[in-house]
Parts: structure tokens; sequence; C-alpha cells
């Protein structure tokens, strides 16, 4: 495979290398941290670490992270310019979703999303916005480089793409289907299971029922919502996966506050108008925004605006660019 030999090609002669995936890392982006961790370890004897920033909140990557035997950790902004090579996964340099300054070039860019021109000045760069998953280009690697690899890395794996392709139903290409099913046989079942079903505490219901109860439809296809304060960033993603099951919708926002940042999360169905496209257009210049035809997330600082004037106002940037028409007023969903 031509990509181990650049990649080689790209490490020799270091012995560490820092691994970056986005903040808030959700399993797509810890599989594959994880796999290229794996992948440079057994092929070219690097010893690399894998840090993060923000939180792991949602109780099935909590359960992941465990299971994975905790191999992220926490990084300290300061000591990131002590490393050389880095490498981001599932992100890019730009995307404002990850913690490299924009002045430290990454030495290796490996990611799903949409192309951004500041990946151009990396090393080494695998970038296919056409594939669903960081995943499958790790498992991709792993099965070229034809070294054996571990039950538990199998699963994380397999989790990975299943999580951001919704079991090969959103955005999966062929070759992460190719993928999918070459894992699938390896794969530790019932740790999957567990995973899947994480148990979640009674704040994970007050936030599901407050997100009911504030959530608004509008013209049948399109749910809007606001949680307040949330609990950990991704609360916002997991309740939109659940409202995008509502009968007839096609689009959801759902919208919280996490630290001093409006935290925007898009789902949709809608073939027209990516959720990347929609997200990047509502948050403008107000915060950062990125993300896939089907889902994406933004944010946003409050010392801008206060939530409750940033809520009114994507509110009515979402109508116009999904309805054409700002002025629909919204029903209660329940």
């Amino acid at each position: 495979m031509e990509a181990l030999k650049r990649l080689r090609e790209t490490l020799v002669g270091n012995s560490q290398l820092l691994i970056l995936p986005h903040n808030d890392p959700d399993p797509d982006a810890i599989a594959a941290a994880v796999g290229l961790h794996y992948l440079v370890n057994q092929l070219f004897g690097i010893e690399a670490q894998i840090k993060y920033r923000g939180i792991i909140g949602r109780a099935e990557n909590k359960a992941l992270v465990r299971y994975l035997n905790h191999p992220l950790q926490r990084l300290d902004q300061r000591e990131i310019r002590t490393y050389d090579p880095i490498a981001l996964v599932d992100t890019q340099p730009g995307a404002g979703n990850n913690p490299l300054p924009n002045d430290i070039t990454p030495t290796i860019v490996i990611d799903h999303h949409p192309w951004r021109i500041h990946s151009s000045k990396a090393q080494f760069l695998d970038v296919r916005p056409d594939i669903g998953s960081s995943s499958t280009i790790l498992t991709e690697y792993l099965q070229a480089a034809s070294i054996e690899i571990p039950t538990s890395l199998t699963t994380a794996l397999f989790y990975g793409i299943k999580t951001d392709t919704m079991g090969l139903g959103r955005g999966a290409s062929p070759f992460d289907t190719t993928a999918y099913f070459f894992l699938q046989p390896k794969i530790d079942i019932e740790a999957l299971f567990n995973i899947e079903n994480a148990q979640v505490p009674t704040a994970y219901f007050k936030s599901l029922a407050a997100a009911l109860q504030a959530a608004r439809l509008y013209d049948h296809d399109l749910v809007i919502t606001f949680l307040n304060t949330v609990r950990y960033p991704d609360l916002g993603a997991e309740i939109a996966d659940l409202l995008l099951r509502y009968r007839g919708v096609k689009w959801v926002i759902c919208m919280g506050v996490w630290k001093s940042n409006l935290v925007i999360s898009v789902r949709s169905r809608s073939r027209k108008i990516g959720a990347g496209s929609l997200v990047q257009n509502i948050v403008g210049n107000l915060g950062t925004a990125g993300g896939h035809g089907t889902m994406a997330a933004g944010h946003i600082p409050l010392r801008i605006k206060d939530a409750s004037e940033l809520v009114d106002e994507i509110r009515h940037k979402a109508l116009l660019m999904i309805k054409g028409n700002d002025t629909i007023e919204g029903t209660p969903l329940i």
C-alpha cells in the first residue's frame, strides 16, 4: 500500500509521535487514534501518545475508553510545542475543533471530513471526504500492513465505523462497507453490547425531558430545541440523534450551553442541503463549525452575544435556509 510507504518515509528517524483527535473525541476519533498508535508502534517501533482537549462525556464513549484501557490522556496546552512530529486524526488544521495552534503545521493528517486548505502543508496527508469514517482509513492501513489486530482494537474500529455511518445507513462508502464486514467477525460482541448500552445517570433523563419539552416542530419536518446548560458538549448530538427518529422529520437542530459556548448539533435526512453547509452558514464568523452532509456541529463563544439572542438568531437563519421563510411558527413537539 502506497500510503504505508509514505507514512514510513514521513516518520523515519522519529521515536515518538503525538496523536491528536478532535476535541471531545467520539468513537470514530478514539478508534482511529488508537489504530494509528498501534500501527506506528508495530510497524516502526514508535512510542506514540494520544492526547485530547475537551471532555469524553457520553456514556458510550466513556465505556469505549474504559474497554480500551484508557489510551487517551488529557492535553496540557502548554506542552504541545514540545512535541514533534504531530498527527491529527479525524480532524484537520484550521478546523477549529482541535488543540493545534494555527502556527504549528502537523506532520500527519488523516481525516474523512471535507478538505481544508491548511492540510496541504502536512508531510503525510490522507483526507477522504467520500469515506464515512476515519476508522475505515485506519482499518485499511492495518490490513495492508498484514499485522494481527487485537480484538479490542477491532471492536473499537468497528464501533467507530458503525457510529459515524449509523450502521452503514448514513454516508457510508463501499470502503466503509468493506472495512465493516472485515472487522465484524473479529469483534468482542459482549463488549460492544456493553458499550452501546452503557448506563446513564439521572441527569441524562432530566436533560432528555427538558429537550423534549423545549422542542418545537416547524412545518412537520424540522425540530429545533435548546437545552440550556449541558453536562457535556456532545449531549446535544445525543439528543439530536434521538429526535431525528421522529416520524417525518428531516432536520434536527439541538443547542445547549457548555463552558461559555453555545454548542450546536445538526442532524439531517435531507439530500438538498448538507448539515455541514447549514451549520457553517448559521454560525458564520461567530465561531467554528463543520461536518458532513448528514451530521454537523458548531461552537459559538457566548462573549459575543447571550445564549437566548444567539438561539433566536440561529432559529431564524435555519428557517430561512431550510424553509425559505423565517416567520413559520413552531408547535410543541409534545
